[in-house]
């Protein structure tokens, strides 16, 4: 299945990009020749997301100056400037507009370089929404520059993910995108959480699945990993 609509999490306060970003939003912070943000739209156009609901609350004005001449995908803006409402919570805001479609999930503060085929195409095809709540895209840890920790799952040939166990070091991270049914959200009474508990719930119950990124993944955390996504980025 392919989907339709893609919410971009781009309302984050990019505290550990500071100084950058206290006056420059971390979805605006130029790296490889173009903000971070149009690296995540220029994917979804690609793969041909047509709608992409962007979340905003830090600096928002610039974020939505910097859209308004983005042609497509078209641009919906979700304000939460009045309230951080993390991402689990833009979720539940954007519940209305997703429909009952799986829906895309992107971060923007990492991109990745293509290998063979598009990622985003493969997710796609991989996602069974009768076996699946959620599909991530997960990089191997070998294959992410910038990436930070230990990992965060195991990848069974089955393609079942699981969380890593604590005091251990998995194989693979998350990428910042996947596909997942909207219907996860329905009835949580708060306005406020986290997404991350939705997929490891999802895990235990043998109901949250992997692609493997083909190419290489290049998260941008602090401002020291710009000079190294850029030497590690190449034109496409």
């Amino acid at each position: 299945m392919k989907p339709e609509i893609a919410l971009v999490f781009a309302a984050g306060l990019g505290t550990r990009m500071r100084p950058l970003t206290l006056t420059t939003p971390k979805p605006l912070i130029p790296v490889a020749g173009k903000a971070l943000i149009d690296h995540t739209l220029d994917r979804l156009q690609a793969f041909g997301v047509e709608t992409a609901i962007v979340n905003v609350h830090y600096l928002p004005d610039q974020i939505l100056a910097h859209l308004a001449a983005r042609p497509s995908p078209r641009i919906v803006i979700q304000d939460e400037r009045a309230l951080l409402l993390d991402q689990g919570g833009a979720i539940k805001r954007a519940r209305p507009l997703l429909g009952a479609a799986p829906f895309l999930v992107a971060n923007t503060d990492a991109f990745w370089q293509e290998g063979a085929r598009s990622n985003l195409a493969r997710l796609a095809e991989a996602f069974d929404a009768e076996t699946m709540d959620a599909a991530l895209l997960v990089a191997q840890m070998s294959h992410a520059i910038g990436a930070e920790g230990d990992g965060d799952f195991e990848l069974a040939p089955s393609g079942r993910l699981t969380r890593r166990r604590a005091g251990t070091q998995a194989p693979y991270v998350y990428t910042g995108i996947g596909i997942l049914k909207p219907q996860l959200f329905d009835g949580v009474a708060e306005d406020v959480f986290k997404l991350a508990p939705f997929f490891w719930a999802a895990a235990e119950q043998g109901r949250l699945y992997g692609v493997q990124l083909e190419g290489l993944w290049l998260h941008v955390g602090r401002p020291e990993t710009i000079p190294i996504a850029n030497r590690h980025s190449a034109p496409e």
